[in-house]
């Protein structure tokens, strides 16, 4: 049951993960508190730098400077998305969570209605991604695969067009936090812990500036730790060939058998090709095979080595009157 809380200023932190943003993070910011100043709301803006090189920390340091509610943790190197809105999660000590990107694609103004839901007594707001201008692009197309893949491969339910734009009550934050796993696929995590959440449907800005720093090979690890992190579909590949395997065989027998039986066994000429192709197709579904359990192995190597998701190089702390450092 759902019970609408009392209205009072809320303890708020939004966690915002950055990575070369220096042309844009100045106005993203001005957007953001412009719709925070609305707010009663105690608030912190958590701005994670994800190992930027082209001077987006520098700016960061001058909005601490400017700005008494903002924080900064710069990270060691760039150790990508997921791990940086970890570490804004680790660091965040409000009631409520907003996590978001900087990159102006997120839109602030979505974040009052975010907030009176809460109000409502809903512990998860998530945002579903919804882009009436581009109905088909490339990215479309392969991100529709993965999440058909996903939702046939894991139990665990994630709608095509989630994002990262989501609103978090404590208990939902001390939940993630709870899960140390090396490989994380935070939409997978939100999802998996159970709680009933509603869904707002927005429409993607254009970014402020630049391009996005999600290349192909980013996506790709990002839903390949999505595939493996929450599915073992993959290794019951192998016995279902091997059973279709054995199938097969058993119909090659009764095949050959039934010639033997009608006295016709001189017509039986084993032929290199076929034999050749049998031999390649068994080996390179083996090989595969492996590979996947392989792949398994691996993700258990990295995460039994117990090496830390990120580490924080510099922290700039928020000066807001009463938060601790």
């Amino acid at each position: 049951m759902i019970e609408r809380r009392q209205k009072q200023p809320i303890d708020l932190w939004v966690i915002v993960p950055v990575f070369n943003e220096r042309d844009s993070i100045g106005a993203f910011h001005e957007d953001l508190i412009q719709v925070l100043d609305k707010e009663a709301a105690d608030i912190v803006i958590c701005y994670v730098d994800d190992g930027s090189s082209d001077g987006t920390f520098e700016i960061l340091e001058r909005m601490n400077e400017g700005d008494p509610r903002v924080q900064a943790l710069r990270l060691s190197r760039n150790y990508g998305h997921q791990a940086a809105l970890t570490a804004g999660l680790k660091h965040a000590k409000g009631d409520v969570v907003i996590t978001m990107d900087g990159d102006g694609q997120h839109p602030p103004n979505l974040i009052p209605q975010m907030i009176q839901l809460y109000a409502m007594g809903h512990e998860l707001v998530l945002t579903k991604r919804i882009d009436e201008r581009k109905p088909w692009s490339i990215k479309w197309f392969f991100s529709s695969i993965f999440y058909w893949i996903l939702s046939r491969l894991s139990d665990t339910t994630i709608h095509q067009g989630s994002a990262d734009f989501r609103l978090m009550s404590r208990q939902v934050v001390n939940a993630i936090n709870d899960m140390p796993e090396y490989h994380r696929f935070l939409r997978g995590l939100v999802a998996w812990i159970g709680f009933d959440p509603v869904i707002l449907p927005y429409a993607p800005a254009k970014r402020i500036a630049g391009t996005s720093k999600y290349s192909l090979n980013k996506m790709t690890k990002l839903a390949l730790d999505a595939i493996f992190s929450f599915s073992l579909m993959p290794l019951w590949l192998g016995l279902i060939i091997g059973f279709i395997f054995v199938l097969l065989a058993a119909l090659e027998s009764v095949y050959v058998l039934s010639f033997w039986l009608r006295g016709r066994q001189a017509l039986l000429e084993p032929g290199w090709s076929s034999l050749m192709f049998a031999l390649l197709f068994v080996g390179g579904s083996t090989m595969i095979l492996i590979s996947i359990v392989g792949i398994y192995v691996g993700y258990i190597l990295q995460e039994v080595k117990g090496r830390p998701l990120y580490i924080v190089q510099e922290k700039l702390p928020a000066r807001r009157e009463g938060q601790e450092s």
